[in-house]
């Protein structure tokens, strides 16, 4: 794989700095989120999101999730923060909270779906250094950094690519065990559960009370 940088070492600000100029080049870099590891590169750069894709094997027409710095940017991704959306985030981001909602007409990525599906997945990360990462380069896609159908990588081994399919890969160790994200969906209809994991239906019935579990 590419370079690893040990996070745990040296100062952060070089770290960051060494990812951003990675990313803004339009490489892949492999970096620790809350509980896991994933793939991470600019939202805009059809090429290596592309690229992501082939590393993990995804089926076509299968879209990046991608993360944001705040509430504010999310604004300038999707295309309507209804009282109730606005509410959530304002709750649980940065968080375990996904939120699949439309995005701006006129954007100019694709990621992974040619733009078919109508729906972007965000979500603030509560990772330090994916906070970082994302407010010196703007949205960032992202996935789980295996493929298809493994295990979650909580290990920088767990990632099984080629030394040149990565340009930087950004070590914290064994990363504690943890729930995986609740993913909602909402719209100006309502807000409707999908997955359940670190944020319980009762906590977002809590902040929007119509919403519901499909």
């Amino acid at each position: 794989m590419g370079k690893e940088i040990d996070l745990k070492k040296g100062e952060q600000s070089r770290h960051v700095n060494k990812a951003l100029k990675a990313i803004s080049e339009g490489y892949i870099i492999a970096i620790p989120l809350e509980h896991s590891y994933a793939f991470a590169c600019d939202a805009f750069k059809h090429d290596a999101v592309r690229a992501m894709h082939v590393l993990r094997g995804d089926p076509l027409f299968t879209a990046a999730q991608v993360l944001v710095g705040s509430t504010k940017t999310a604004q300038g991704v999707v295309r309507e923060i209804t009282p109730e959306i606005g509410a959530l985030m304002k709750k649980f981001w940065p968080g375990m909270l996904s939120m699949n909602l439309r995005p701006q007409t006129g954007l100019t990525w694709d990621l992974g779906d040619a733009n078919q599906l109508d729906r972007v997945s965000i979500r603030v990360p509560r990772s330090k250094f994916a906070q970082a990462l994302v407010a010196g380069s703007g949205p960032l896609a992202v996935a789980s950094a295996v493929r298809v159908g493994r295990p979650i990588p909580k290990a920088l081994s767990d990632i099984l690519v080629l030394d040149s399919d990565l340009a930087l890969q950004f070590n914290y160790g064994s990363l504690r065990k943890g729930p995986i994200t609740t993913v909602l969906e909402a719209d100006e209809t309502g807000v409707r559960v999908i997955r359940v994991g670190a944020i319980s239906l009762a906590q977002i019935q809590s902040v929007a009370p119509g919403a519901t579990a499909i």
